[in-house]
């Protein structure tokens, strides 16, 4: 098993071009602190609904890729969003990554969902992942033009999450929306 930061590190590198929506908290702030780039959209709130938005950013431009990173806790706030995006099936790896804790929030434990991958097949996904390690993570190989679901099992952080994103709400629509559009 290995920590968040090392997974959604392991994440960009295998999408490198993708457009990426993140949920709220540390999830955020982690990839902001790993590769912040115009072709980020930080959610500075909303929890549960980085699955939606990156419905959303699928649909606006069906010619790009879109990674969703989701925590375990976000993801437990949102299970619905799962039949509307199984339904568009836009080209979107759904990422949960599950380390069992809503550390932003001070470590209490989210509502568990027993099973992310098949819940996402029983919604309508193409396809559904698991991965405990860099290694498993490395094998897995979403095909391209369908959505799925990649549950990636992690170790709870343990350490401060990093500096909060710098961009106000406003700065991060005006460069995604010029990003995503290249």
């Amino acid at each position: 098993m290995f920590g968040i930061q090392d997974a959604i590190r392991a994440v960009t590198e295998k999408f490198p071009t993708s457009l990426y929506v993140s949920t709220c908290g540390f999830i955020t702030r982690d990839l902001y602190n790993t590769v912040d780039r115009p072709e980020n959209f930080y959610l500075v709130g909303s929890m549960g609904m980085a699955a939606p938005v990156g419905l959303g950013v699928a649909l606006a431009r069906p010619g790009r890729h879109v990674v969703v990173l989701d925590g375990d806790g976000s993801f437990a706030m949102n299970p619905g969003a799962l039949p509307m995006i199984a339904e568009h099936n836009p080209d979107l790896v759904h990422v949960v990554l599950d380390n069992g804790v809503h550390e932003s929030t001070g470590g209490q434990r989210p509502v568990r969902i027993a099973d992310p991958a098949g819940m996402a097949l029983a919604a309508g996904y193409s396809a559904a992942y698991t991965a405990a390690s860099a290694e498993e993570l490395a094998a897995v190989d979403p095909e391209s033009g369908v959505t799925s679901l990649l549950h990636i099992t992690c170790a709870p952080r343990g350490a401060h999450a990093g500096k909060r994103v710098e961009w106000t709400p406003q700065q991060l629509v005006a460069r995604f929306r010029t990003a995503a559009a290249a």
